[in-house]
């Protein structure tokens, strides 16, 4: 697997080319600028420490004037660049479209979780796999600085029993005992499930976590409910998933769940809208 610093120069470069063409006809070798990035709405930041690097990397002098996870507003400046103009303007897209993708998702994970644990405080708010190809390191990150619980990173994280996999196997009990027969100890085991009657399957058969996926608000209690009956609650970790955004998720969060995982924050956030300018021109030539 690559480094973060081979992902944030594959990203560079996917933009750069041979040569930032403008930049290189019109803008003389050595002029030296003095920059910012500026929002342009409030929300929460993300992708500073991500920014720096690549500047770093292209030899421009950076002070970051806000840490990742921080709430800023509209008119903040979040880092101020010093460095080549040519250096800067080259990697201005790059910095800005990471940048503005991780806090969106840092946003819109940060209004989720303040809704949800108004109504219960104990809920998580987490992320899914549907996230960018290439990228998922990057929104997961800001799921994380948002509030939210990345859930798994990977497939090899954890047993996760879905629709299809129960189709193939047959039923929830015998992919439960498959699991457990055949997966590390230290491999935790969720299932997922669609009805009342799959969900006391799962806990029977020994499913530590189940996922209540694309159940309706009345369905999920009825769910929680029918373990209550059979005093299996407390001997699971309740997940509600599938369709779930800032429209009802507290009426999610009111039926006492452990955790809401929603696709939403990484598939549909929108970007923060962030700004680049050039606010000072210091000199025709390069620092000694």
């Amino acid at each position: 697997m690559n480094s973060l610093k081979e992902i944030l120069t594959s990203f560079l470069l996917e933009d750069l080319g041979f040569e930032d063409a403008t930049s290189e006809a019109i803008i003389p070798e050595g002029v030296m600028v003095e920059a910012r990035i500026v929002c342009k709405e409030d929300g929460v930041i993300a992708g500073v420490s991500e920014a720096s690097e690549i500047f770093k990397m292209i030899g421009v002098k950076v002070t970051a004037k806000a840490r990742d996870g921080e709430n800023v507003k509209k008119g903040d400046v979040v880092m101020e660049l010093r460095g080549e103009a040519r250096a800067i303007l080259g990697a201005e897209r790059t910095v800005l479209n990471l940048m503005m993708i991780m806090s969106g998702v840092a946003t819109e994970t940060a209004k989720l979780v303040e809704k949800a644990r108004k109504i219960n405080e104990k809920v998580r708010v987490a992320g899914t796999r549907k996230t960018t190809p290439g990228f998922r390191y990057f929104e997961k990150k800001a799921i994380k600085l948002g509030g939210g619980d990345t859930h798994r990173l990977r497939l090899d994280d954890m047993i996760l029993i879905k629709d299809n996999h129960i189709k193939v196997v047959g039923s929830v009990a015998e992919a439960v005992k498959k699991a457990k027969e055949k997966a590390s100890f230290s491999k935790k085991i969720e299932v997922e499930v669609s009805s009342p009657n799959e969900a006391l399957e799962a806990v029977l058969s020994g499913a530590e976590i189940i996922m209540l996926d694309n159940m309706s608000v009345d369905n999920v209690e009825k769910t929680i409910r029918t373990l209550e009956e059979h005093g299996l609650r407390e001997k699971v970790i309740i997940e509600v998933s599938g369709g779930i955004n800032s429209q009802n998720i507290e009426a999610y969060a009111a039926l006492g769940v452990d955790v809401i995982s929603t696709g939403h924050i990484t598939h549909s956030s929108k970007a923060l809208d962030l700004s680049l300018d050039i606010v000072k021109i210091i000199s025709l030539k390069a620092d000694d």
